[in-house]
């Protein structure tokens, strides 16, 4: 039987980053965050495979990192990503639950993106981070939000936790966060993050022998499209949002 970590790592496997964003739209924000610091500290809480930090640090070679997730796998594959990008040595990624991380030096730049969930939800996460942040940093944070009107079941999927974009800038807001500046990803990349995720597992499936595996990953395949086509492809949309702290 195959853990749900090791489903959505392989369903991530062929989109840029595991959040609904283009190329040209991961790179323009880490432009906008990261010229603030050049040589600075950058935290990802909820890194997955590194792919953000990686980015960053083959961009700006005096960007030191750290990454933090649960999946012991997509960590494996961050540190091997970074060492073909040759920046293994200036990146530390830690086995651990995000609510867990402490540091005794503050972030020039934080990220967590599509993540708060590993916190319990978006005030809780603005919440970890604070501490974290080196006077002056910045958070980028990439959430969820309902877009339209939205079935029983969509509800029952997501919870009642996820408000509309309106409602989670307000709550940014209301934690004495600023944003200064954000991308609300289009309809084009919301369809590509969805056909990535269940392409790449389908794709993945179809390579392998029958068997409990492949089985499991086509279920989950069009599970998730059909969820994804008949639910809440009208009604949902993700927000990164760039954003400083008051206080």
């Amino acid at each position: 039987m195959m853990e749900r970590q090791e489903i959505g790592r392989i369903a991530h496997r062929d989109h840029p980053v595991a959040a609904p964003l283009s190329d040209e739209s991961v790179h323009r924000l880490l432009e906008r965050q990261l010229r603030r610091c050049p040589e600075g500290r950058v935290l990802d809480l909820g890194c997955g495979e590194g792919t953000w930090l990686v980015r960053a640090l083959a961009s700006y070679p005096g960007l030191r990192a750290v990454g933090v997730d649960t999946n012991a796998a997509a960590l494996e594959a961050g540190r091997q990503t970074a060492e073909r990008a040759g920046v293994a040595r200036r990146i530390g990624l830690h086995h651990l639950d995000v609510r867990e991380f402490t540091s005794a030096e503050r972030f020039d730049a934080v990220l967590s993106v599509g993540a708060t969930y590993a916190f319990g939800g978006l005030s809780q996460t603005l919440d970890a981070v604070r501490p974290l942040l080196a006077p002056g940093g910045t958070l980028l944070l990439g959430e969820s939000y309902w877009d339209g009107q939205l079935t029983d079941r969509s509800r029952e999927f997501f919870g009642d936790e996820l408000t509309d974009l309106p409602g989670t800038v307000a709550a940014v807001r209301a934690a004495g966060w600023w944003p200064v500046a954000g991308h609300t990803s289009t309809r084009d990349e919301l369809d590509a993050y969805e056909w990535a995720w269940t392409g790449s597992l389908a794709d993945w499936a179809l390579d392998r022998p029958p068997g409990p595996d492949r089985d499991q990953a086509l279920e989950a395949a069009d599970r998730h499209r059909d969820e994804w086509l008949n639910e809440y492809r009208e009604g949902f949309g993700f927000v990164t949002l760039l954003l400083r702290y008051e206080g």
